[in-house]
Parts: structure tokens; sequence; C-alpha cells
């Protein structure tokens, strides 16, 4: 897009930043938003037989965008477009590609969405797509099936509709991923939970978790709640109703949370968070992002080793792709609960070693599949403490 057009039509994300550091950092949108307003506009076009410029998607968060349609190309029963990838100011490796919806009629009814270039193929089980499906996350696939229904009924029209999805850049930015070694080949995932990148650039962040404590603690939460992101603020909410202005997220940056949280003298932290993360912290590593390491099998297979695993079960393990398959090998095994007490331990011993003061800190490691796993300290109680106050 053009700085002229940039100026006169607004996509909607300009009203929304963070302020760090007196700076204003800009919000973007997510490859699984392109992909949805990309899809919308293709199968208006494919309708109507008439170019779009520009097209309105709502994003899971909230945000409605209006977004510019690049290289249209109309044809009597397939139509492709592309919206450009804005990742605001988040240093994102897919920023500013280019991402493409092809569409076309189906015989068959309803929407059918597959990968094309540079979107990655799954070729091992345990992610959440299944063998040979293409790696578009949940959300991202959910999104785009509606904006193709969305685009159908605002003509008036039910037929079945097949879109690919292609992301030709994807290709080379897939190789410097973990992606191979998940086994996705040939591009990069289409992700997304809320359709908006918020900026995560490092200093910013930590300044912005370390404000969040202050303001939490200084508002009356001598007892805080903190999750890594998302789907510890899910569970959380799930479980006991805690609302989102409850909690502090740290994103990968756990000690440096736990860190901040001692200094500012809280007396009591609550820390939640899935089995992909925190079996980390059974190795001591405070950082869980998998640039900074992936040893989440590794740890795994050594915790059920002390459980009493034999060796075929530790392979197994050490196979597995996701923690849920990994957990499953060791349900199998009739050694999951033992291994989730060894697992609290070393979570306990490496979060009081982190902070080493007078806090007292909880952990409630859970998974989507299994629900909670261990707990340590006083969470039960805890958790049972904040169900009381936020009941319905």
């Amino acid at each position: 897009m053009s700085e002229e057009s940039e100026n006169k039509i607004k996509t909607g994300i300009e009203d929304y930043y963070a302020i760090k550091n007196g700076k204003k950092l800009r919000f973007g949108y997510t490859t699984g938003t392109c992909a949805a307003a990309a899809t919308k506009a293709a199968a208006t076009m494919l309708v109507t037989k008439k170019t779009v410029e520009r097209v309105e998607i709502m994003t899971p968060k909230g945000i409605l965008l209006n977004l510019e349609v690049l290289e249209p190309e109309i044809g009597e029963n397939e139509v492709s477009c592309a919206i450009q990838k804005f990742s605001g100011d988040d240093p994102d490796a897919t920023a500013g590609v280019m991402v493409y919806s092809r569409v076309s009629w189906s015989k068959e009814p309803g929407i059918h969405v597959d990968g094309g270039l540079g979107v990655g193929r799954v070729t091992k089980p345990g992610l959440k797509q299944a063998v040979g499906e293409p790696a578009i996350n949940p959300v991202p696939m959910e999104m785009i099936k509606r904006a193709a229904e969305d685009a159908l009924s605002d003509c008036g029209i039910a037929e079945g509709l097949s879109v690919i999805i292609s992301i030709p850049e994807g290709v080379e930015i897939a190789k410097h991923t973990f992606n191979p070694r998940l086994g996705i080949e040939g591009g990069i995932s289409v992700l997304g939970t809320s359709g908006i990148v918020e900026p995560m650039s490092e200093k910013a962040l930590l300044d912005t978790i370390e404000l969040e404590i202050r303001q939490k603690h200084a508002n009356g939460y001598d007892r805080l709640v903190m999750v890594p992101g998302n789907y510890g603020a899910d569970f959380i909410r799930s479980e006991c109703n805690v609302p989102d202005e409850a909690l502090v997220k740290c994103s990968n940056y756990i000690g440096q949370g736990l860190d901040m949280a001692s200094a500012e003298g809280i007396p009591e932290l609550l820390f939640v968070g899935n089995i992909g993360k925190l079996i980390k912290l059974t190795g001591g590593i405070m950082n869980s992002h998998s640039r900074e390491a992936d040893a989440r099998a590794e740890l795994m297979a050594a915790c059920a080793i002390r459980a009493g695993c034999d060796i075929e079960v530790a392979r197994k393990i050490l196979e597995s792709l996701t923690t849920d398959e990994m957990l499953a090998v060791i349900k199998e095994a009739g050694l999951l609960e033992k291994t989730m007490e060894i697992v609290a331990e070393k979570v306990d011993f490496y979060v009081n070693n982190r902070t080493r003061s007078d806090m007292k800190i909880s952990v409630v490691v859970f998974s989507t599949v299994y629900g909670v796993l261990c707990t340590t300290g006083n969470a039960k109680e805890w958790m049972e403490e904040l169900k009381e106050k936020y009941r319905r």
C-alpha cells in the first residue's frame, strides 16, 4: 500500500497501539487475518465479477479492519487476490509478506480450505492438524471459512467453494523456523488467535509486565495471578472465572516475571501455565520461547524416567511432537500421576530458587487435553478461593 493511499483510507488498525517508554508501538494483523480477508474479497469477486478494492474483516479481538485488496485476477470460475501482512512494530519474520487466496466453485457443498505454495503441510502426527493437512491453525481456519460464507451470504448465494491459501515467501521463511523439526514441510504455518499482532519488542514488553505488576499491587492485588499468555488466561478463566483485569501476562519471560513480582514486594503469587511451557521449568529454563530452549521432550522423558519408565517409553516420549502426545505415552505406561509429581517437585524447586525471597509461589500446570496435571504450594486452595471470589 502506498503512503498516499494509506493516508486517504484508514485500515482500522491505526488507532491501536501500545505506549512503551514514551513511544507508540503499532499493532498489526496476522497471516490468518490476511488469509480471511483475501478469501472474502476473492469470493465476492467470484460472485459479482467486479473488482473489489478494499475489504472489511472483523477479527476475533473485535477490531474491524478495512484492508486493501492487491493483485486481483478474475476468471470465469476462479478468482485470486492478496492482502499484504502488516505487523506493526512487532519484530515479525512474516512482516510485509503477500498472503493470497484463490477461490473457485466447488461441486461439494460447504467451504473447503487447503494450502498452496508457502503454506506448510503437516507430515507427522501429533499436531492440531492431521497428517497431510495444511498448517492452518484452528482460529485462522474458522476465520477463512466464515469470511467465505459471509461473502456468499451477502450476495444471497449458497454454493460450495474451494479456497487455496498461498504465501510464496513462506517457502524461504520456513527454513529459518522449527517447522521442519515439528513435521511441517514446505512453508510456514498460518497463525493467530486474536487476528491482531501486538508489538512484542522485548524491552518494551518487559517494561509493560513490570508496570502491570506495579499497577496490580497498587490497586490492592497482594496475591497476584500470573500466566504466560492466552492459554493460561483461558484456563484460569474457565476454571475460576478470573477476569483478564485480575491477571498479569508475562509471555515467555517467566523468570523475569517472577523477579519483578518479588522486587515489587508481592507476598503471594499463583502461576498458571500449560505443560508445553512449564515442562521447561523442570530444567530451570526460565524463558520458555523455543529460540531460547526447546527441551520439552528431553525434560519430560527425564521426569518419566525418574518415575520409573523403561527405555522404550522414554524413546516414545523423545519421538513425540507435542507435550499432549508425550502425556498420552506416559499415561499408557501407567505413570502419569507419578511423573507429574516429579514435575511438580522440580517446578517448585526452580521457581523458588529463582527468587530466593519471602514471596510464596504456587504453580498450576495444566493440559488442554488432561486438565490440571499437578500443582505446587497452596495452588488448590487458592483456586477454590478464586472460584468463590469470582462466582457468577
